[in-house]
């Protein structure tokens, strides 16, 4: 049986890859008649176009296709993940720096969860990350209301059911115990929607505050809330094996007040004469 499949990529894959707008806010592009291939305008999204075709939106032909970039972004608690909120909460793309091109979010946390959010530039990198089969551990630490016990903390290493949903093991560590608090460390590999809150209350425990602190092998690090920091070229390669171009210059974090995060210049060495 022959391979039928056009070579070349969808063409609203291809208008996305160019940093022009969503997959999907492409595809309303190309319904109105906004977009041309070859001088010929064109009104469905199943088709493809190679490297040797000429695609314009608005008259105006598209630039080439970026490089895949990754970015660690640290989430402060009261932003939303995603783009647009129906009850108009402000979301973490209101907050982040002018200078990223348009990203896209791997996952999510939610309103009131904070930490380690990865960003990307490119569709195909959210979906390798996001896939069951990457298999990522990731990594919470998180306050609970009570004084849980090792043992207490037992089913959720074992994995649980709520309510017909079945939850993964999970790993787990009792830290510390502050006043009316404990601190605990999760690791889980699945990431359903709140499923730290959801277990935890399910062992009568409250958790008042959750931070995400490393993603596979991304950490948070000394990262400030609401600030942004690039991976390098050659650590995404190493990581997702793909055919990312080499760094141009070190990454730099970028700070929640929209400009470049300046670091400051070392004091010149004073050599003793003898």
């Amino acid at each position: 049986m022959t391979d039928t499949t056009p070579p070349g990529d969808r063409i609203a894959k291809v208008i996305a890859r160019a940093g022009l707008a969503s997959r999907r806010d492409a595809e309303r592009m190309i319904t109105q008649g906004r977009v041309s291939v070859n001088g010929k305008k064109i009104d469905r999204a199943a088709l493809n176009v190679t490297a040797s075709d000429k695609v314009t939106v608005d008259g105006k032909p598209i630039a080439a296709p970026e490089d895949a970039r990754l970015w660690l972004y640290h989430k402060p608690v009261g932003l939303v993940s995603t783009t647009k909120d129906e009850q108009g909460r402000p979301t973490i793309f209101d907050n982040l720096p002018d200078t990223l091109p348009r990203v896209l979010s791997v996952g999510r946390l939610d309103l009131n969860s904070e930490g380690l959010l990865l960003l990307t530039n490119d569709g195909g990198v959210k979906r390798k990350l996001e896939l069951p089969s990457t298999g990522w551990l990731r990594k919470y630490r998180v306050r609970v209301k009570g004084r849980p016990t090792d043992d207490h903390l037992e089913p959720l290493r074992k994995g649980l059911t709520i309510d017909g949903e079945v939850f993964q093991p999970m790993a787990v560590s009792l830290d510390r115990q502050q006043g009316a608090n404990a601190w605990l460390t999760l690791g889980l590999r699945e990431g359903k929607n709140r499923e730290i809150r959801r277990t935890l209350a399910e062992l009568g425990l409250t958790v008042n505050r959750l931070i995400r602190v490393s993603y596979g092998p991304f950490q948070l690090g000394q990262l400030k809330p609401g600030d942004v920091e690039e991976v390098r070229r050659k650590v995404l390669r190493d990581q997702l094996g793909l055919d990312a171009a080499p760094d141009k210059e070190d990454a730099k974090p970028l700070k929640s007040d929209k400009k470049p995060l300046r670091r400051k210049p070392r004091p010149a060495k004073v050599r003793k004469t003898p």
